[in-house]
């Protein structure tokens, strides 16, 4: 991801509808795992500017690690200090080590390579029994500009990334789609823009009017109820939970 996406994530992290929501349907997904847990051992691999460490630390100890000296740095700046550098490729830890291992968006890059070979290895470090939580970007048919700014190589389904998680010797716990209200919307604006490409070098994400960070905010945290008991279909993002063995 290009180092000025980083800063611009920083700056609207705990606010825009996208992130706030995605955090409170991770919170649910986690709480539903390990309920009332404060004693979890979690590494978040690809922890990014820092923003899910924050709010993964109710469960106990949280290790950040990332690839990137900028990420680790705004890290710094949330006063988080459990860090790590490193890639998910070859991660700088021993096996058995974690409880959990969160990896939001980050198989999806470039950088990666075969990620059926990263799942082995996010599968080594954890615990026998330890759980993975992916969060992905879905269908390769809705790449768009903000794809290309944020270096993603491919976009998953649900029933591919269940596979390659099966053969990974993982049991698959929890898998559905997210952003599910809103995806009518998105598939319209990512058809329009093949149509007249973005003329901007930024990603989607940027600074939003309350107003409207508020409103759509509301569309994913009706999603974090549903997901509690049942599943989505189809979305804009694949979220997987899977045990170790």
């Amino acid at each position: 991801m290009e180092p000025t996406e980083y800063k611009t994530m920083y700056s609207v992290e705990d606010r825009h509808w996208w992130y706030v929501g995605m955090q409170r349907i991770s919170l649910m997904l986690i709480e539903r795992f390990y309920p009332r847990r404060t004693d979890l051992h979690i590494l978040d691999a690809g922890c990014g500017t820092g923003a899910a460490m924050a709010y993964m630390a109710p469960f106990g100890k949280v290790v950040g690690m990332d690839f990137m000296d900028v990420a680790l740095r705004f890290c710094q700046q949330r006063g988080l200090t459990e860090l790590a550098q490193g890639s998910v490729v070859k991660l700088p830890f021993a096996s058995g080590q974690f409880d959990l291992v969160t990896s939001f968006d980050v198989l999806c890059h470039q950088s990666v390579g075969d990620y059926r070979d990263t799942l082995e290895e996010l599968g080594r470090v954890l615990k026998p029994g330890g759980r993975l939580f992916l969060r992905l970007p879905a269908y390769n048919w809705l790449r768009a500009h903000h794809d290309e700014v944020v270096h993603t190589a491919r976009r998953f389904t649900a029933a591919e990334l269940v596979q390659d998680l099966q053969a990974a010797k993982f049991t698959v716990e929890k898998r559905s789609y997210a952003n599910a209200l809103l995806f009518p919307l998105a598939v319209g604006k990512r058809l329009a823009e093949r149509i007249r490409p973005p003329a901007s070098d930024y990603s989607d994400i940027a600074p939003n009017p309350p107003w409207q960070d508020a409103l759509l905010s509301r569309f994913l945290f009706a999603e974090a109820k549903w997901l509690g008991r049942a599943n989505l279909p189809f979305g804009l993002t694949v979220l997987v939970v899977a045990r170790k063995g």
